[in-house]
């Protein structure tokens, strides 16, 4: 058997690689990272993600950093997930693959500057700046995928792929942070859709144990 275990937070986006793994449905243990006590920071931690950042899935002791490789990696070894859709067209791999890197190299540091924008600039009185204009720049990105989901139920089209996981975690972080939902009713409609999925409830279960470990420990971190 295959021992799995995925570095995860609570809210953090390791929530898409533990969604993925929830709908794959064989056994992995997760360890919950401890930002407060400097674990990311620690030379044990950065032997297997030198950039000090989750996720990470451990396969046999062999560690994938980033989320694309996490996805790409579990959607090979599991096919019968249909994690992401299958070609043998270069070119529609291609594009699937630029789906999914989309969201990790566009909207995911749009996330984190809304999210955390102190941790782009520490000037007094700066951090709005940072999140007002993350804010302005999500929503255009926004924009063509309100537009796909107002015709397919789908980022991909009638079926779900994990990058509908991604775009779940997106929504998800940027309406806590209070971006407004109103202009994308279709995007609400698709995170609503995935609340409704078993993995996905899973998932979010997992991430509640993790924040509740965090809280009694007083390591409970502010994403």
């Amino acid at each position: 058997m295959t021992d799995l275990c995925l570095h995860i937070a609570p809210g953090a986006c390791s929530r898409v690689p533990l969604i993925a793994l929830e709908t794959i449905g064989v056994p992995f243990r997760t360890q919950v990272m401890r930002f407060k006590k400097g674990e990311h920071k620690s030379p044990q931690f950065k032997n297997l993600n030198p950039s000090g950042k989750i996720p990470v899935l451990v396969v046999n002791g062999t560690p994938i950093p980033q989320n694309v490789a996490i996805l790409i990696w579990l959607s090979k070894t599991y096919p019968q997930a249909n994690l992401l859709p299958e070609s043998n067209s270069s070119l529609v791999q291609a594009q699937v693959m630029s789906a999914l890197v989309r969201f990790s190299a566009d909207l995911h540091p749009l996330v984190t500057r809304i999210r955390m924008p102190h941790f782009f600039c520490d000037l007094e009185g700066a951090s709005q700046r940072v999140v007002d204009m993350a804010t302005v720049n999500i929503s255009e990105q926004l924009q063509q995928i309100e537009a796909d989901l107002l015709r397919q139920p789908w980022i991909l089209g009638d079926h779900w792929s994990v990058i509908d996981a991604y775009l779940h975690w997106v929504w998800f972080r940027i309406t806590g942070a209070g971006f407004d939902p109103v202009p994308f009713p279709a995007i609400t409609a698709h995170y609503s859709r995935t609340l409704e999925m078993p993995a996905v409830q899973r998932a979010i279960s997992r991430e509640n144990d993790a924040e509740a470990l965090l809280q009694s420990e007083g390591l409970m971190p502010r994403f």
